[in-house]
């Protein structure tokens, strides 16, 4: 093998190798998919060099992350790095870390530079301590220090906290958002996705951009053409036809055709029982059912999930669900 082409399969394997999410994440705000709303609130407040507190509120792989490194990236320029701190609540939850790493942060000195900015990721995931710590510490050093919150759930911020701050909720991601990515990213790394691939991405993603790219790059190692197979043996996902089924066999009184159908889903095909609650969820109303049947199917499903959450059997809780489901007259 000559010198070139050593270099050549380093560069691929290279490329292989790395990180999608990270390889695509957005480097501005106007790069941001499906939160245009937020998206101009944000430029708006840079543009004008005169950021508050924002706390950043919403599911998984929306933007929130992304958004607050854009920021910093559109504020510093190349020195972003230098003027930006990013803590994950989650790993270090303890009250030491608000009193220590990020008043550290805040008092040292720097220059060219209003304010600097401390972004606290999973922010819900502090303890209430914690939290009150960091109310103070947002007053103390408002100066020179703005805090970027991101959370799942801001009803587990303290209300002092909120109150300091802008909020921004980020929604879900429509579904021509993620499947846009989708081909702008198979384009750039010379993927074949065919058309019921992308609709099985978009799918299985939920709303999730981080999900679709990460599956995306696991049903691309194999160098074939992405396809809904591959797709959802990959990420973990029952085909909408198979939850349709089985639903469709529970209404029809026949509970043990149901009972097979689940038991393929969770023995077979591996699926999580808490995944298949989900998917039922998002199904109900593709069945052809009046307002009354499917107000008490999402009861029932809501009283599985529960369960399931509160630590009873999965397949215990499931099959009592389809059970139920059958016997309705």
């Amino acid at each position: 093998m000559s010198e070139g082409d050593a270099e050549t399969g380093a560069e691929s394997r290279a490329g292989r190798e790395e990180v999608w999410i990270e390889k695509y994440r957005p480097q501005g705000l106007d790069e941001v998919a499906g939160q245009e709303d937020i998206v101009e609130r944000l430029q708006s407040y840079v543009d004008r060099n005169d950021l508050s507190h924002m706390l950043f509120s919403g599911p998984a792989g929306v933007g929130k992350t992304t958004c607050a490194t854009a920021i910093a990236r559109e504020l510093y320029g190349d020195d972003w790095g230098d003027n930006f701190l990013e803590l994950n609540a989650s790993d270090e939850r303890g009250i030491d870390v608000v009193r220590d790493r990020i008043k550290s942060f805040a008092r040292t000195s720097f220059g060219g530079v209003e304010y600097r900015i401390i972004f606290l990721d999973e922010a819900d995931a502090l303890t209430s301590d914690a939290q009150s710590a960091l109310r103070r510490t947002m007053e103390q050093f408002s100066n020179n220090v703005r805090f970027i919150l991101s959370c799942n759930y801001s009803s587990q911020i303290i209300d002092p906290i909120q109150s300091r701050c802008a909020v921004f909720r980020f929604s879900p991601l429509s579904d021509a958002a993620v499947a846009e990515e989708m081909r702008h990213i198979a384009g750039e790394e010379g993927i074949e996705v065919t058309d019921d691939g992308l609709d099985a991405l978009v799918y299985a993603a939920d709303g999730d951009m981080r999900k679709a790219i990460n599956a995306l790059q696991a049903a691309s190692v194999t160098g074939g053409v992405v396809d809904e197979d591959a797709v959802y043996a990959l990420t973990s996902t029952a085909r909408p036809e198979e939850i349709r089924e089985m639903v469709e066999q529970a209404l029809d009184g026949d509970f043990t055709a149901a009972r097979s159908s689940l038991d393929r889903l969770l023995t077979e095909e591996g699926i999580a029982g808490g995944d298949v609650i989900d998917q039922l969820h998002r199904s109900v109303w593709e069945f052809d059912l009046d307002d009354e049947a499917a107000v008490r199917l999402l009861d029932r499903i809501g009283e599985a999930d529960y369960r399931i959450t509160r630590g009873a059997n999965e397949r215990i809780q499931l099959e009592a669900l389809l059970a139920s489901v059958a016997l309705d007259d």
